[in-house]
């Protein structure tokens, strides 16, 4: 683990940055400037595109992600190894969230709007990672402020990647107008796997488990609707990381990283 006296004020002020960018950049259409990212997302509407109450989510997400930016940068925390450790690749994945609504308000989801939120997923990943190898225990307010926050935000925007790669394929003109829903299906499947292989290898991170499974309930109760395939796919992958929760929290160490 890091031997880091002190986390650099850099550090610090650079993520209270990228939380003003992450949140701050959905306003733009508030102040007349760019499209609501809801229309552009209606624009190439998919079978996984998840109902509108899904996002909702955003919310408690960016709440979190601002109580992370508050919490990190007193002064009690300068010494805190574990915000050492995913300090930077923060900066990277809440900031690169804020970049992602900025570009698609104005370009709608093009290639460029999925490498951005490629690069916030894969930062988050990162994270995720960095949690879950963290060799001390965590106190409360870290497993609360900053195991809950970026296992939700990983979640989300795993599931957030999988629209957005389907909706830029619909911008292009590929599998749009909610052609295909066999090969739909067959990404949703695949991104279940993915997750449930991201759930165990992060010893049943349950937060992940059940904000990717909010995702696959907002695309079961709109593309399931109209596809039984999608149908199926929303519920053999929610069975899929069900399971890696259950067999991943049965070790009681793994239960006591993540609830104490």
């Amino acid at each position: 683990m890091s031997t880091l006296t002190h986390r650099s004020a850099l550090q610090r002020i650079a993520i209270i940055l990228a939380v003003v960018v992450q949140i701050g950049a959905t306003f733009l259409p508030q102040l007349g400037f760019g499209e609501p990212i809801g229309d552009r997302s209606d624009s190439v509407r998919t079978l996984i595109t998840p109902s509108g109450w899904a996002f909702a989510i955003w919310g408690p997400l960016f709440f979190g992600s601002a109580v992370y930016a508050i919490w990190q940068a007193l002064p009690g925390q300068r010494d805190n190894v574990l915000l050492d450790q995913i300090g930077w690749p923060s900066v990277v994945a809440l900031s690169m969230q804020g970049i992602w609504a900025t570009y698609t308000q104005f370009e709608n989801l093009t290639v460029i709007s999925a490498i951005i939120i490629l690069t916030s997923l894969v930062a988050l990943l990162v994270i995720v990672r960095r949690i879950v190898a963290f060799e001390r225990p965590m106190s409360r307010s870290e497993r609360i402020i900053v195991a809950v926050t970026f296992s939700a935000l990983a979640a989300w925007l795993t599931a957030a990647s999988i629209v957005n790669i389907s909706a830029t394929l619909a911008y292009y003109g590929i599998g749009g107008e909610f052609r295909y829903p066999m090969i739909t299906s067959i990404i949703v499947a695949i991104g279940g796997v993915i997750a449930a292989i991201a759930v165990a290898r992060s010893r049943g991170n349950p937060w992940y488990a059940l904000v990717f499974c909010w995702a696959l309930l907002a695309i079961y109760f709109r593309g399931g609707q109209e596809s039984g395939a999608i149908a199926l796919a929303c519920l053999v992958s929610g069975v899929l990381v069900v399971a890696a929760v259950v067999l991943g929290l049965k070790p009681r160490a793994n239960r006591y990283h993540w609830f104490g």
